[in-house]
């Protein structure tokens, strides 16, 4: 059965930390939904959460640049949200087939820029600034 909900706000993040992206919704007068992606992510991925020290406590501006063999991405933490809603401040990398990243280097607000070889798929970073991985989880 279909049910009709008026929804007002939609928050996109990693809600169980696997990898894939899940959708929060805030509806209007009734109960909220999440809508959990567990179709199987097949593929690899890295997630970094960005905690600034001389920058901003959430690392909002920081530039992630993320090698994989040749695959090359660059992503910015970015506190865009909808109406009634905020998105996951934490930066998701998708990889396909690749088992790690060759290269992580990350330009904080400050201007300070650190790098880090070497990691390894699936996992959630945490980054400190100035203190490099504090927390890993994968």
């Amino acid at each position: 059965m279909l049910e009709k909900k008026v929804s007002r706000g939609a928050a996109f993040g990693d809600y169980d930390n696997d990898g894939d992206i899940d959708i929060f919704l805030n509806n209007s007068n009734q109960t909220a939904n999440l809508l959990r992606n567990d179709g199987g992510n097949k593929n690899h991925w890295l997630m970094i959460k960005t905690v600034g020290t001389k920058s901003n406590r959430d690392g909002i501006g920081a530039r992630i640049k993320v090698v994989s063999g040749t695959l090359l991405q660059v992503k910015e933490v970015r506190s865009g949200s909808s109406y009634l809603s905020q998105n996951d401040l934490r930066v998701l990398f998708g990889l396909g087939n690749r088992t790690k990243v060759d290269l992580i280097e990350l330009r904080w607000p400050s201007g300070i820029t650190e790098k880090f070889f070497d990691v390894k798929a699936n996992q959630l970073l945490i980054i400190t600034e100035t203190q490099g991985v504090t927390f890993r989880r994968g």
